[in-house]
């Protein structure tokens, strides 16, 4: 499977990339919008000095609500700067170098040959972080057989089982068949789930405003068939990436309900947001070298070497 005629992720848009652009809306060379460490992930990813994180420009989702829309294509942007395959390799040490305790894949499905050759590369010079694979969970199982041997942790997103839920705010009914299928393959694959080993699934769910139901029936679904593999992180953070004021705010009442909904299905291997946080510092800006609140995040310098080149 590569860029020849593409099959990476559900669209099955089948186009050569070496000369027209995907769905994804990029080519076969890897474009990278943002590297460094990132300290706003799950605590064991994060760990003392931040995941190392590298955003990929481009997605096979183009998601009305998408936090990241400068760089995933639903603003019709294409944010990023144009890598080798050795450049992307060196970008893995270099993160490796400054401390991360994790090297952070975020949105790569549409690179994955690629990046298992960046992480062949880096492996001969002396990488050896765990390695996340951060996803939409919009995937092939095809796909990532390919990269499984690879990863450590798989940080996936379940974003609805509802075809509804899927089309009014994925921009696709068919999320909600293509997930199912990606979880069963992720936990035949890691079966257990153990931090402190970074080993494992850790799935995160966000509830969706005046879509309550759909979180209820997805926790259930997870308890009947996944808690005792995956870890979940319950996040209720909506935000409007142009503050849209016409989405209402999850409620301390319907919070209170889905902690409860939560124990009741004895799911408490995980984690979940506080909505009274300050939900405005998890936009991130990437026309600027550091997208984050600087006290969440560093930028990798050989990284900005490139970029500036």
């Amino acid at each position: 499977m590569d860029y020849s005629c593409c099959e990476l992720c559900p669209n099955l848009c089948r186009v050569d990339r070496r000369k027209t652009l995907g769905v994804c809306r990029q080519s076969d060379t890897v474009r990278v919008a943002w590297a460094g460490l990132h300290r706003g992930e799950e605590p064991p990813i994060t760990g003392e000095h931040g995941s190392g994180m590298i955003f990929f420009t481009g997605c096979p989702l183009h998601c009305q609500y998408c936090q990241n829309r400068q760089i995933s294509g639903s603003d019709g942007m294409n944010i990023g700067t144009l890598i080798s395959i050795d450049e992307l390799s060196r970008i893995m040490l270099s993160l490796q170098a400054s401390g991360a305790a994790t090297l952070n894949l975020v949105t790569g499905t549409h690179f994955i040959p690629s990046i298992i050759q960046a992480l062949d590369a880096a492996a001969e010079e002396g990488f050896s972080l765990p390695v996340v694979w951060n996803s939409s969970g919009y995937e092939r199982v095809e796909a990532l057989a390919m990269i499984d041997s690879y990863i450590d942790i798989y940080l996936l997103d379940c974003k609805t089982l509802s075809h509804g839920t899927a089309s009014r705010f994925c921009g696709r009914a068919s999320y909600a068949d293509a997930i199912i299928p990606v979880m069963d393959a992720v936990r035949a694959w890691h079966p257990v789930t153990d931090m402190e080993r970074m080993k494992g699934t850790i799935l995160r769910h966000l509830v969706f405003p005046g879509e309550l139901s759909s979180t209820v029936d997805f926790l259930k679904v997870f308890s009947e068939r996944y808690k005792d593999s995956f870890f979940l992180s319950l996040m209720t953070q909506f935000v409007p990436p142009k503050g849209d004021p016409g989405f209402p705010k999850l409620t301390e009442a319907e919070y209170d309900a889905l902690v409860e909904l939560m124990d009741l299905y004895g799911i408490d291997d995980g984690f979940i947001q506080d909505p009274s946080d300050d939900d405005i510092l998890w936009i991130p800006d990437f026309t600027r070298s550091v997208p984050f609140p600087e006290p969440f995040a560093d930028p990798d310098p050989y990284f900005l070497s490139i970029r500036d080149r």
